[in-house]
């Protein structure tokens, strides 16, 4: 299972600190998803090698509107092994879904945003997961934390319904906000999801990460794509 964090300068642990502590934690990985424009400078290999854990290079493009996140990605595609897209708008979810260089919409349900049947679907033809994120449950209280559980729950039923692709985390910004995927699996249970959709969620991290890497190889040339392409295998 992996974790996908928030390093230094986007968050306030390197992400060697990050890394340790998931490592500690019982992770195969981390996913760095630092903002685009806060981008950690770190060697992902020799941070791995030194705790024994999966240091996957990873950016979350956040923008104003989709034209700008538009050339973003264009950008940063084949310099990342994880692409992800800051979502929490309906223009941005749907920029998001409809677009198969991106592998995660993430935070769909924030600044009230909103996930409807069409743009799952669009997730689907795409191969863009979904991000079932944790820290409002984990760093909220009252009516608020109320919210996000119904967001989430919503999100459950129509991703559900849909089969669609769907990463988990509890998006940690420190070293201390790293939950064991022992204490997101209870979490989960919680508020109304299975342990095994919490572990598949966390899981789907590395399998997108090692699917990624196979197509990013120089050995790697798919029979009928263009390199380069970022397509749903079957």
């Amino acid at each position: 299972m992996y974790e996908a964090v928030h390093a230094h300068p986007d968050g306030d642990s390197t992400v060697a600190r990050l890394a340790k502590t998931a490592a500690d934690c019982g992770y195969e990985g981390v996913v760095v998803r630092n903002h685009h424009d806060s981008r950690a400078e770190y060697d992902a290999e020799r941070i791995g090698e030194e705790y024994g854990i999966d240091v996957v290079e990873g950016l979350e493009i956040r923008a104003a509107d989709p034209q700008e996140a538009g050339g973003s990605v264009g950008n940063y595609r084949t310099s990342q092994t994880i692409l992800g897209v800051h979502g929490g708008t309906n223009a941005m979810n749907r920029f998001a879904v409809e677009n198969d260089k991106v592998d995660v919409l993430a935070h769909p349900m924030a600044d009230h945003g909103d996930v409807n049947h069409v743009l799952v679907k669009a997730a689907v033809e795409n191969g863009v997961r979904i991000e079932f994120n944790l820290s409002g449950v984990l760093r909220t209280s009252g009516g608020r934390r109320v919210r996000v559980i119904q967001s989430l729950r919503k999100l459950e039923e129509i991703v559900d319904y849909f089969d669609a692709p769907y990463v988990v985390s509890a998006d940690p910004n420190s070293h201390l906000e790293v939950r064991t995927p022992r204490e997101l699996r209870a979490l989960g249970e919680q508020i109304g999801f299975s342990k095994a959709f919490i572990e598949a969620g966390l899981t789907e991290w590395g399998r997108l990460a090692e699917r990624n890497r196979r197509i990013n190889s120089e050995s790697f040339i798919e029979p009928g794509v263009e390199r380069g392409r970022y397509e749903e295998e079957s």
